[in-house]
């Protein structure tokens, strides 16, 4: 729109929030930071979003949030609906989220070839478990996921954010590392995908007993063959330039989501099955106290990418967590926004990172969106359901609402678009996304100013927590 005097009106050069469009920005990112987070789904986590209720919908508007609050579909309920009920976040049970857990849930119809998503009361349940049990939502009475929900109103939420995986987090983990849970090259490009966690409760990677085993799924969805769970395949971390330092933060070695320690050439271990990680990819890149992100951004030496696994307290994974995930998550985010740390050409760390906060699988509870199947090899096992991700950066503008359907495939495209590598490089979640995440930002702006968030525990808590850490995830 034009004045009447013909120039561009002021108003159009003014972005969300308040945000200027600059005439040069840095092109890129200086820091990516991956924060994962354990096993929900939008509709379980993120209902405190749909208050007032006009701003959710299943058939979102660029404006609203898709999130269901009721008439969850359950077809053993009479009508073929149930009404959610409210559990603690840090819930005294847990769900099935196997591929056989998701293959009820999803219930497919062979002829259309979409999920009904209408069968999750078939998902089962370990602990002290309620009634409906897969049919809850988080109950924020307490303000406990209040960081959540303000970090997804200020900054970048996505409504179609989907894990690539149909199962738990081991393969899930890989994907989100190296873009396959495949054991190789060519059993990716075959649809061959390590599909479960280990066999048996213990150690994974490259560093477990001799004994340990992983499921596979093989076209058309057949799981009857296992493996060593120690594969061999590039990750984004060998594709970068040889410029851009990485660093893997996780509670403990042999930890299904410790997913360096599952790619040989970067565990190399001391012995043939069992013994450690010994590499010196491992040695250098690899952190095993999770608290040690903060300890870095307060030393200014935070690496250009970051993967930052939580111990069990702090994952929202039910049964192990006791509440700590969106305090967690809040103090890295605070950490960064308000760091006087400067890079080398004087940008300071908010100016510069990019924050992905995503949860690795649905962790066996109710989301009413049904996922899109990739075509064979690969839609044995791709896409799995919906999970939620919020995007921050001092370039996204407050209240965006996302709508273009991403996967682990789309955060993988947007390291490497970032750091100048050849979008879907590796071959495999990165090379069959359609996506890298730009929608979320544009450097264009200026950068925003960081509001900090109030959360119930700080960084100095979780640096000087002596509690042994928990695995995330026990399943």
């Amino acid at each position: 729109m034009k004045s009447a005097g013909g120039k561009i009106s002021l108003s159009l050069m003014l972005w969300f929030s308040g945000a200027v469009l600059a005439s040069a920005q840095t092109p890129n990112f200086q820091h990516i930071v991956l924060i994962i987070q354990e096993n929900r789904t939008p509709d379980n986590l993120f209902q405190g979003l749909c208050v007032p209720t006009a701003i959710c919908s299943t058939t979102p508007t660029a404006a609203q949030y898709n999130i269901q609050t009721r008439n969850w579909k359950n077809k053993t309920q009479p009508g073929g609906v149930i009404q959610p009920l409210s559990v603690p976040l840090a819930a005294a049970y847990d769900l099935a989220h196997t591929h056989t857990a998701f293959l009820r849930a999803c219930d497919l119809n062979k002829t259309t070839g979409t999920c009904a998503m209408d069968g999750s009361a078939a998902v089962t349940c370990t602990g002290t478990c309620p009634t409906q049990p897969q049919f809850r939502y988080v109950d924020n009475s307490t303000g406990t996921v209040n960081p959540y929900l303000l970090l997804a109103k200020q900054y970048g939420w996505a409504n179609y954010m989907f894990q690539t995986n149909q199962g738990p987090s081991f393969p899930a983990h890989q994907f989100l590392f190296g873009g396959t849970s495949a054991p190789t090259t060519l059993d990716d490009a075959a649809g061959v995908f390590s599909s479960e966690n280990m066999a048996a409760p213990g150690l994974a990677g490259c560093i477990a007993p001799a004994t340990t085993l992983v499921r596979l799924i093989l076209p058309p969805g057949i799981e009857n063959q296992f493996v060593f769970p120690c594969f061999e395949h590039n990750t984004i971390p060998d594709v970068l330039p040889a410029n851009v330092t990485w660093k893997y933060y996780a509670p403990s070695p042999g930890s299904i989501w410790t997913a360096p320690d599952a790619i040989f050439h970067i565990c190399q271990p001391s012995l043939p099955a069992g013994g450690n990680c010994v590499g010196p990819e491992w040695v250098k890149n690899v952190d095993l106290k999770s608290a040690d992100v903060l300890v870095d951004i307060s030393k200014c030496s935070l690496r250009n990418l970051s993967w930052v696994i939580p111990t069990g307290q702090n994952s929202d994974h039910p049964i192990e967590n006791t509440g700590g995930g969106p305090s967690w998550v809040a103090s890295i985010v605070n950490a960064i926004g308000a760091s006087t740390c400067k890079n080398p050409d004087g940008s300071s760390y908010w100016d510069s990172t990019a924050i992905i906060i995503t949860w690795d699988d649905w962790g066996g509870w109710y989301d009413h969106e049904s996922p899109q199947f990739l075509p064979q090899p690969e839609g044995d096992y791709q896409y799995g359901f919906r999970v939620p991700m919020i995007f921050v950066s001092a370039y996204t503008h407050a209240g965006l609402i996302e709508n273009t359907r991403h996967d682990f495939g789309s955060v993988l495209r947007f390291i490497e678009r970032n750091f100048g590598v050849k979008m879907g490089a590796l071959n495999f979640a990165d090379a069959r996304s359609k996506d890298s995440l730009n929608g979320f930002y544009s450097k264009r702006l200026v950068a925003r100013p960081f509001a900090p968030l109030a959360a119930a525990k700080t960084a100095t808590f979780f640096i000087n927590d002596k509690t042994p850490p928990l695995d995330p995830d026990d399943d």
